[in-house]
């Protein structure tokens, strides 16, 4: 085993969990360590930072577009096609994080000329139950029925494929006149995530795994335990005080082949999004 040192045995592991606490700045998620594994870390956030739009205000790890607008009452954005003269509309990162992985989604059956704030569709994680309601008055034209199927995408995706509704405004220029760009509601997003201590990761986790005081040795066989029962490509965030844990989830990540997405602190505490792969390939035997 490759852990040092002894904590007394205390643990939990809450599922489908708050996530709370202070939001590191992004500049945090990568180790202070140099080396192969620094890199790959890079290069997931990286990918999670294309999905969003090619510009984005970032707050406190939370992507904003500013190719878009924003209705914060009702926590949505708004992206005009001006080919097509129509919009996609979704729910913002902040809310998709703040609410956890989303259950299901299911469309509001109606039809016709619909007003501002009228819901369009409910979305319902394990701590949340919510409206997808229209920032100005318009007209449905599509549904992003693929979420039906897959919730997940609003949480994994918000501003991609996680679209709810593509609309047509009944007056062109209301989405100018009422609802807001990027950097003028970025201090009022940046409050609400300190507020509300919204977390946003690469990946939304399935579940929490909290090993505050616990033994490195059996920090690491709960989290293979977990491993085993998630579903390839689901996540798990992983908080410990073990001082060692940024070397030891490396040589873990190379021995079982599955990926550490992000590594952030928070005062002794660190934290670990760990993403179960279908395929694992180790990079190294272990010992």
């Amino acid at each position: 085993m490759w852990c040092v040192g002894r904590w007394p045995q205390r643990q939990r592991v809450l599922r489908n969990p708050v996530i709370a606490g202070p939001v590191a700045p992004r500049a945090a998620i990568l180790p202070a360590r140099e080396g192969p594994w620094t890199k790959r870390i890079a290069e997931a956030v990286e990918l999670f930072t294309a999905r969003t739009a090619a510009g984005s205000v970032e707050i406190d790890g939370c992507p904003l577009p500013d190719d878009r607008r924003y209705d914060l009452e009702h926590d949505v954005w708004w992206q005009d096609d001006p080919v097509s003269g129509t919009a996609r509309v979704g729910v913002t990162a902040v809310l998709a994080s703040f609410a956890g992985p989303f259950r299901s989604l299911a469309f509001r059956p109606v039809e016709g000329t619909l007003a501002a704030g009228r819901s369009v569709a409910t979305v319902e994680s394990v701590r949340y139950v919510g409206a997808v309601r229209l920032p100005v008055e318009a007209t449905i034209v599509e549904r992003n029925a693929e979420l039906v199927r897959r919730p997940r995408d609003v949480n994994d995706d918000p501003y991609g494929s996680g679209w709810v509704v593509r609309v047509r405004p009944v007056r062109p220029d209301d989405p100018v006149r009422l609802l807001r760009e990027a950097r003028e509601v970025a201090e009022l997003v940046r409050s609400r995530i300190r507020s509300q201590r919204v977390r946003c990761w690469p990946a939304t986790p399935e579940v929490e795994m909290v090993e505050v005081g616990v033994e490195c040795s059996a920090v690491l066989a709960r989290l293979n335990e977990e491993i085993v029962h998630r579903d390839a490509g689901e996540a798990l965030l992983l908080v410990t005080d073990d001082p060692t844990s940024p070397i030891e989830m490396v040589r873990w990540s190379d021995q079982t082949g599955h990926a550490v997405l992000a590594h952030r602190t928070e005062g002794s505490l660190h934290q670990f999004l760990v993403r179960k792969e279908a395929h694992p390939v180790p990079r190294r035997p272990r010992g």
